[in-house]
């Protein structure tokens, strides 16, 4: 099976094209640059490095945030249109997910977070089972950092942290963690598209009609539409 991986939900732009199980070819950066001009490119690069035509892809795997909203926009709507132009299933895996399988053979508790500004994150809490196979312990949220790691100190349990914006919170985990945090090193931070396919093994496609991004907040400009019509429907 040939299996196209796309992650464009944060500052990383990752290709992957795993061919029987095996990574074939992957494709990684951690810069800020614009994905819309560099994706494209990129998969037709790492597509023709690992000798796989658009026709022999058997199925897409994609980040679908929570993120960026426009990075998570651009990585679901590419895959989406390859998938329906191929007659390919396409499977949608959380960004947060992504990260977090990184740390899948720790024998602790793994939270991954994107820093979502203004001191919230993105996040959510994992724990490996057989096979390094994650299970979900809490729901992936939007909620003020310190809040969560409370919430985390209540637990009492050491937990792996692992984010790209990591350098952004590491004091205020350590302050609230101490011993308990687990901050591994820089590499393990950058989520690798490949993982993806990993991920998608035992999961069932998604409708390429109907899925849709996981912001796991609105957009401010529709959340600030959306209250505006309340004031109006309140007059």
């Amino acid at each position: 099976m040939n299996i196209l991986a796309i992650d464009t939900s944060n500052e990383t732009m990752g290709v992957a094209v795993i061919k029987d199980g095996q990574v074939s070819g992957e494709y990684i950066t951690n810069v800020k640059k614009n994905h819309s001009v560099r994706l494209l490119p990129a998969i037709d690069q790492v597509m023709r490095d690992t000798d796989v035509a658009p026709n022999e892809l058997d199925q897409v795997v994609v980040a679908k945030g929570p993120g960026s909203y426009t990075g998570v926009r651009i990585g679901l709507s590419t895959a989406k249109t390859l998938a329906w132009t191929l007659n390919i299933p396409v499977i949608a895996i959380s960004s947060l997910e992504l990260v977090a399988q990184q740390a899948a053979y720790y024998n602790h508790q793994i939270c991954s977070f994107f820093d979502a500004r203004r001191g919230l994150v993105y996040t959510g809490l994992y724990e490996n089972k057989e096979s390094a196979a994650l299970s979900t312990v809490w729901d992936e949220t939007n909620i003020l950092f310190v809040e969560w790691l409370e919430q985390l100190v209540q637990r009492g349990k050491k937990t792996v942290f692992l984010s790209p914006h990591i350098d952004i919170h590491r004091d205020v985990i350590l302050q609230y963690m101490g011993d308990l945090a687990i901050i591994p090193e820089s590499i393990y931070h950058v989520p690798r598209p490949s993982l993806l396919a990993q991920i998608a093994i035992d999961r069932q496609a998604d409708p390429v009609h109907t899925l849709t991004p996981n912001y796991l907040r609105l957009v401010e400009a529709e959340a600030k539409w959306l209250e505006n019509q309340g004031k109006k429907n309140n007059v």
